[in-house]
């Protein structure tokens, strides 16, 4: 039975978004699985490993020094279904789905600036996967969220669009250098 946990620094993901690049991540089985199998590809691959990780750490460094103008305004969309609420009543239904369509798209924001915990558990015998499972785990804060729109879509939806300006961002930002 093999368990990993990828758990990324708290400001990692948010650069990782507000420069729209993809931080590479690495899992150790898989690396070792590819040197086992081609021993040419081994030395490539920690190269190339060693050229991805020197090119994230420029953008996070180019990130942390940005001005508050050059940092864009983080969004969140989250729906909720009307008839799967609880309620005595339509109008106390309808007042639920706009509740839980808001904490959908507060848990978005917070999976961009915090990150997702994914946890993994894979079991096999005899050379067959018996089982695998993947969890997410988003934990974090969200602060100066702002509600962009309110829209009821079809007739049993509501969707809710949040969004975090740029001064929050910089907020976040500044705390993130002050960190370490």
């Amino acid at each position: 039975m093999t368990r990993m946990t990828l758990k990324p620094l708290a400001f990692l993901p948010l650069i990782a978004t507000l420069t729209a690049c993809q931080v590479p991540v690495v899992l150790q089985g898989d690396q070792a699985f590819s040197s086992a199998t081609s021993p040419n590809n081994a030395s490539n691959s920690a190269t190339d490993l060693e050229m991805s990780q020197t090119e994230s750490l420029a953008a996070v460094k180019d990130v942390l020094d940005a001005k508050a103008d050059q940092i864009p305004t983080l969004s969140a969309v989250g729906y909720a279904v009307i008839s799967s609420q609880p309620g005595r009543s339509d109008a106390q239904k309808r007042l639920m789905a706009i509740r839980a369509a808001r904490m959908a798209a507060m848990r978005d924001l917070a999976e961009q600036i915090h990150g997702l915990q994914v946890d993994s558990t894979t079991t096999v015998i005899d050379l067959m996967v018996q089982n695998d499972t993947f969890r997410g785990i988003v934990t974090g804060t969200i602060r100066g969220a702002r509600t962009v729109r309110i829209n009821p879509t079809g007739s049993d939806t509501y969707e809710i669009v949040l969004e975090i300006d740029r001064d929050m961002i910089a907020y976040l930002m500044d705390s993130a250098r002050h960190v370490g």
